[in-house]
């Protein structure tokens, strides 16, 4: 999970519903089907978040499961939030996409893969005490990615940070096994390219901006994983050609 740094508003349409915010979770979930601008809502969320799914780090669009408008704080729980753009990131998995999902996965272990958002946790009361939201500042400091696709509470956290670790990858099912078998991939794959580049004598602080800098406000997926996989070449380069990344 890495930082989103807000920016902007969100457009003239949603401020003019922010204005007005519901009162209630009925209200809440009445105006938000019946608003039209979604569209361009989630275009500014996906612009900030550089395409990358704002949970799982995942590229959504390159795996045909779209994205969603997603309340951190769910508005059925405040529902005075519900137009604050503060509060909306965009996650994966558009609603329409994920029965095909589940269809597609029915016959695997990855029946159950659905994370993010529309995880079955995240549709429940939410302890926002514990939970770690992406726009909390310092939010990647609670995860460490291993080689086997599994992200885990970082080592070296209290017992209050590291149970709020364990609990916001439970509640995001952010260890699905889809999303294990893409994050494995992901280190295979930079592993494979780390030792032909160390074998060859090529220059790694060439491959880490390959993966690491962003092209037409876009990320490679896994950004937190692949800064860690390179360590302090990542640091080193993110900090050269994209300190705002930092």
């Amino acid at each position: 999970m890495r930082y989103i740094q807000k920016q902007g508003d969100g457009g003239y349409h949603l401020n003019q519903s922010n204005n007005t915010p519901p009162q209630t979770s009925g209200n809440a979930t009445s105006r938000w089907g019946s608003f039209g601008h979604k569209a361009k809502v989630i275009e500014h969320l996906l612009f900030e978040q550089y395409n990358l799914c704002c949970y799982s780090e995942l590229r959504a669009d390159h795996h045909q499961i779209g994205y969603h408008i997603e309340h951190v704080e769910n508005k059925n729980q405040n529902p005075q939030r519900t137009f604050d753009y503060t509060n909306l990131a965009a996650s994966a998995f558009s609603s329409n996409n994920i029965s095909q999902f589940n269809y597609a996965h029915q016959t695997t272990n990855q029946s159950q893969s659905i994370f993010g958002g529309h995880a079955a946790g995240k549709q429940n009361a939410v302890d926002m005490q514990r939970f770690i939201s992406p726009h909390q500042i310092g939010c990647a400091r609670f995860f460490a990615y291993l080689s086997d696709g599994r992200v885990v509470p970082a080592a070296g956290l209290n017992e209050v940070d590291n149970e709020r670790a364990r609990y916001t990858l439970a509640l995001l099912n952010l260890n699905s096994p889809y999303l294990l078998t893409q994050r494995r991939r992901w280190w295979d794959e930079l592993e494979n390219l780390y030792d032909g580049h160390m074998n060859d004598e090529m220059d790694l602080y060439c491959l880490a901006r390959i993966d690491l800098i962003p092209i037409n406000q876009s990320l490679n997926p896994f950004f937190s994983l692949t800064r860690q996989f390179f360590g302090q070449i990542a640091e080193y380069v993110l900090q050269q050609d994209a300190p705002e990344l930092k």
